[in-house]
């Protein structure tokens, strides 16, 4: 990444992410080249941030003006009581991911299933109207099960191990999207082969959305090479490494295959949005990325 050319001064605009551990994030490269490119005089740092200092974390934030910041694991739960407003897609979904400040004002959305869709769109694809199935139930499938359900996917089958609460949370949450959305969602076990075989054989998009394949388990995949099909979209929410076997079996196999960066990069170009109201210059965080596409 280029250096800073715009002096940091007394108007310098502080703008974050609130996580733990969050040393190794993309972020600030992301927001930092954004705020470069535009020649805006703002900055971009991470704040290692636990759900125990969480609540004097926010009253400090707010308290020194801190534009707007990015939450990230453990505190995308932990953050709503705190916050002022939570848009209807963060109370849908239940979690928090932005955070903007106007004057003291705090207002939380999630930005994540935005990324996805934007990343699907980055291909001159959509979701409106297709099938998608989806591999696991935790919070970045959450976030893109809500959204897609609330802009226009025709059905969402689940894919989650069945194992005690976390098999039960997936089905309660999904019953309430539905409700909500009227968009049909199924919950299917993971483990049943033959059935996720026959779903994903009648789907438009496959998403990944658990840690299958992510390093140091790169050589792990849920998904068999008779599973794909011409035209299916296979996303994966993995970014590192990039090219997930996942991502490369698709392409073996004819798919169009995107990589969870991709997602990365527009979830933070729809914060930037939200708190700039400019949008992000994708070319120029590409290069801080080091991404030739």
């Amino acid at each position: 990444m280029a250096k800073r050319t715009i002096p940091i001064t007394g108007h310098t605009e502080v703008y974050g992410l609130i996580a733990t551990p969050i040393r190794h994030s993309s972020s600030p490269a992301m927001h930092n080249a954004a705020f470069e490119a535009l020649g805006m005089d703002n900055i971009y740092t991470v704040f290692e941030v636990g759900e125990d200092e969480l609540e004097d974390a926010v009253n400090g934030l707010r308290a020194l003006g801190v534009k707007g910041w990015n939450v990230s694991m453990p505190n995308k739960v932990a953050i709503m009581p705190y916050l002022d407003h939570i848009s209807p897609v963060s109370k849908l979904c239940g979690a928090v991911n932005t955070v903007i400040n106007d004057n003291g004002i705090l207002t939380g959305t999630i930005t994540d299933g935005i990324g996805w869709e934007r990343s699907i769109e980055e291909y001159g694809e959509t979701i409106q109207g297709k099938t998608l199935v989806i591999l696991g139930a935790g919070g970045a499938a959450t976030a893109i099960i809500t959204q897609a359900a609330m802009d226009g996917i025709k059905e969402i089958y689940v894919f989650n191990r069945r194992n005690g609460r976390s098999w039960q949370r997936a089905n309660d949450k999904s019953k309430e999207i539905a409700k909500a959305t009227h968009c049909p969602i199924h919950v299917y076990d993971l483990n049943d082969h033959d059935l996720l075989h026959r779903t994903i054989a009648k789907a438009d998009i496959l998403v990944n959305a658990t840690s299958a394949g992510m390093a140091p388990h790169t050589d792990l995949c849920l998904v068999n090479d008779d599973d794909f099909h011409e035209g299916l979209i296979v996303t994966d929410c993995v970014y590192n490494p990039r090219d997930t076997i996942l991502l490369k079996k698709a392409r073996q196999n004819g798919c169009l295959a995107i990589e969870g960066i991709y997602m990365i990069i527009y979830q933070g170009a729809a914060s930037f949005k939200l708190w700039t109201n400019q949008d992000m210059p994708i070319d120029a965080v590409k290069k801080a990325l080091d991404l030739n596409q």
